[in-house]
């Protein structure tokens, strides 16, 4: 794995990454580039190389190629672990950990393993669990959550590292839809309020039309077209690399995505 390096452009630049996995190639040459604060999301069908592309940045899989992360000095340790925050679609949770105490995790990188919690650290994870609607459960065992809370615990957890760089791998993954949008409402909210820059993979497209800038197609490991929602998701795209069947509504906020049913003709007279 080559070292990442101090990005000149961007928060994160990326040339030429290509990654392995067992013997499959998972990535071929993907170039892409994030400025600071922009937020991209990053859409394709399973096993396109979403996840992968994320681990990459991570320093967790070892690739080929440039990532160039600002302000980062040196490969993994705390210095990335400052400057980047991540939201896996299977966390590991410590099994018996309050909640509280996972959301404090996240404060590890800013005072070292073995430090107490500062009443700084306590105010964080304190003001997070409110705006993630967590505050009643912060005496309950992670593992005692169900699907969605489980899921707002982890994104609690990542805003509380309060880093510059944030990566969500499927962040509305069993969240019903009003928590769907206060989650995704408040990732906005915080890029706007701290210029933070986020990198998202998402399933659904119109969630992802309608929430950052920019969108990223990955079809076999390649990024095939990025663009704005309006650009990007057009009803040949989506047949072509998702193939799926649907049409599109224009609305000010984004496109709206339709499947279409697949519905077998009647039986003539």
């Amino acid at each position: 794995m080559l070292e990442a390096r101090r990005c000149r452009t961007g928060a994160i630049s990326i040339e030429a990454l290509s990654a392995r996995l067992g013997n499959t190639d998972v990535l071929a040459d993907v170039d892409l580039e994030l400025e600071r604060g922009e937020w991209l999301n990053v859409i394709g069908a399973n096993g396109a190389g979403k996840t992968t592309l994320l681990r990459c940045i991570l320093g967790s899989v070892d690739y080929r190629g440039t990532i160039d992360i600002d302000g980062l000095d040196a490969a993994g340790g705390p210095n990335r672990a400052r400057m980047i925050a991540y939201v896996p679609q299977v966390p590991v949770i410590p099994p018996g950990m309050a909640v509280i105490d996972y959301v404090l995790l996240g404060r590890t990188p800013h005072r070292g393993a073995f430090a107490g919690d500062s009443e700084y650290d306590l105010a964080v994870a304190s003001t997070v669990l409110d705006r993630l609607d967590l505050h009643g459960f912060a005496d309950r065992e992670v593992n005692t959550l169900s699907g969605g809370e489980r899921q707002r615990a982890v994104l609690a957890r990542a805003l509380a590292q309060q880093t510059p760089i944030l990566l969500l791998d499927e962040p509305t993954t069993a969240l019903d839809l009003g928590h769907q949008q206060d989650v995704l409402d408040l990732i906005d909210e915080l890029r706007r309020e701290r210029g933070l820059t986020v990198l998202a993979t998402l399933h659904d497209l119109t969630l992802a039309a309608r929430y950052g800038e920019r969108i990223a197609v990955l079809s076999n490991g390649a990024v095939a077209v990025t663009g704005k929602p309006a650009e990007v998701l057009t009803v040949s795209l989506i047949a072509e690399h998702f193939r799926a069947n649907v049409r599109i509504i224009d609305d000010p906020a984004g496109p709206v995505i339709v499947p279409v049913a697949h519905r077998p003709a009647k039986d003539a007279p």
